[in-house]
């Protein structure tokens, strides 16, 4: 009799299974997002702010959004599963009791060059003029923030180098190094300037606003500003791009800025939109790496989802694929976040591209969106995050299922990865614990 029981209720549970699998709406498969506990409540929302060094660990700050809290850098070594606590990056700076708005976030990712860690701070005190995101403004006694700064960490001795402070005292939005020339690049929030730093010189040279008013403008001046900078160690140029999908390009040879000729991000596929609205990231690309293998730059369109490569000698854009999840491409929606993610990377094989994006989200055939709850009362409708894989050299994209925490919970607002020596997947989003939400680290096995 119990076997019998058994029997119908594995034969219940594969039907099941397979009926969630066989409806295009829902993800096929599932993965387990397992959260590291940092010890840092006040963590909010990162962006970026991660790195895989050469050691093996992984390195990540925890933003904040409070004027007198500062980010936090932390270290997860995947051998001993440990956090490691490393520094607040308001002291690090020298501005722990000067009583100005705190450096709240670094929203770049690491990148490691001789033994160090570089990588910049950022504002994360926000306030709003006339509906659109602003530096906050400091409470009395406090004065106003004193600008990101470009920082080293170096692996072996545990210590902090404070290089330079962004152009006009404004927050690095965006930052890459060419680690062959010693030369560090930054875009700044909220105006957009674009800026080079030459590490043995000491000498950092600003290109002034290269986006309009960038997002400190207004009307006909608003411009999106985009959040990546793409280096070719080659020759030492580094690319950006403009809302209105122009590809800039910084020549090392002639430390000069010029606008790419060849090609442009304004695609059909990638939608229309007004570049000087905010809410989306227009025709710039959300995030990019360079394969060393081809020569390729690679990114990724954040609203569209479509994956391209651009020649850096031919001057050519070639759209490949849209990465979306399964559930977006069936449904035909763009995926939840109208900028768009930057959880995009380049996995240690040299081939695998991971992105993490996400999906709309389908309960009895009906899409649930902004806060609409199931039953449970659980808040549903706002990401359903799925890791996306895309094999370059066979040209074939997975999607390898949605995340889900241990608890039943799904990840939210992920704009982060980096990608384990294991090819595990690291990445930093909300959790809700003993009824508090707060951001920390978490890895995922595809």
């Amino acid at each position: 009799m119990k076997r019998t029981a058994k029997l119908i209720c594995t034969l219940a549970l594969t039907a099941a299974c397979a009926a969630f699998a066989a409806d295009p709406f829902q993800p096929a498969h599932k993965l387990s997002g397992i959260p590291h506990d940092s010890g840092f409540p006040d963590g909010h929302d990162p962006y970026n702010s991660m790195g895989c060094a050469s050691d093996g660990k992984i390195y990540y700050v925890l933003s904040a959004d409070k004027y007198d809290v500062g980010a936090r850098m932390f270290c997860y070594d995947p051998a001993t599963d440990k956090v490691k606590f490393i520094s607040d990056l308001t002291e690090t700076c020298g501005e722990k009791d000067k009583k100005s708005i705190v450096q709240g976030k670094s929203h770049v990712n690491f990148v490691e060059s001789d033994g160090k860690l570089f990588f910049a701070s950022h504002l994360g005190f926000y306030g709003s003029i006339n509906g659109k995101e602003a530096m906050g403004t400091p409470p009395e006694g406090w004065t106003a923030y004193p600008g990101g700064h470009l920082l080293a960490y170096d692996l072996k001795s545990g210590k902090f180098e404070d290089y330079a402070i962004a152009p006009n005292k404004e927050g690095i939005l965006a930052f890459n190094i060419d680690t062959k020339r010693g030369r560090g690049f930054g875009l700044t929030w909220p105006s957009g300037i674009f800026f080079r730093y030459d590490y043995a010189k000491h000498d950092l040279k600003s290109f002034g606003k290269m986006c309009a008013l960038g997002e400190d403008g207004v009307g006909a001046d608003y411009r999106t500003i985009c959040r990546s900078i793409c280096v070719n160690p080659e020759d030492g140029s580094a690319y950006f791009t403009t809302s209105e999908g122009d590809i800039f390009r910084y020549r090392a040879d002639s430390d000069t800025v010029e606008k790419v000729k060849g090609d442009n991000l304004k695609k059909d596929y990638f939608g229309i939109y007004d570049y000087t609205s905010p809410g989306h990231m227009g025709y710039n690309w959300r995030q990019t790496f360079y394969r060393q293998a081809d020569g390729m730059i690679y990114g990724v369109h954040g609203n569209s989802g479509y994956l391209f490569r651009f020649n850096p000698k031919t001057e050519q854009v070639q759209v490949l694929d849209r990465i979306t999840s399964d559930p977006s491409k069936a449904s035909g929606m763009f995926d939840q976040f109208s900028y768009g993610y930057l959880g995009f990377g380049l996995a240690h094989d040299g081939k695998t591209i991971y992105y993490l994006t996400g999906g709309p989200i389908y309960e009895n055939g009906k899409r649930l969106t902004g806060k609409s709850k199931t039953a449970m009362g659980e808040a549903k409708g706002l990401e359903d995050l799925h890791l996306v894989t895309y094999d370059i050299e066979a040209g074939v994209s997975k999607d390898r299922g949605a995340i889900y925490y241990p608890n039943g919970q799904r990840p939210l607002y992920v704009n982060s990865l980096c990608i384990g020596l294991d090819g595990t997947a690291y990445f930093l989003a909300r959790i809700t614990e003993n009824g508090q939400t707060h951001s920390d680290l978490i890895s995922v096995k595809p």
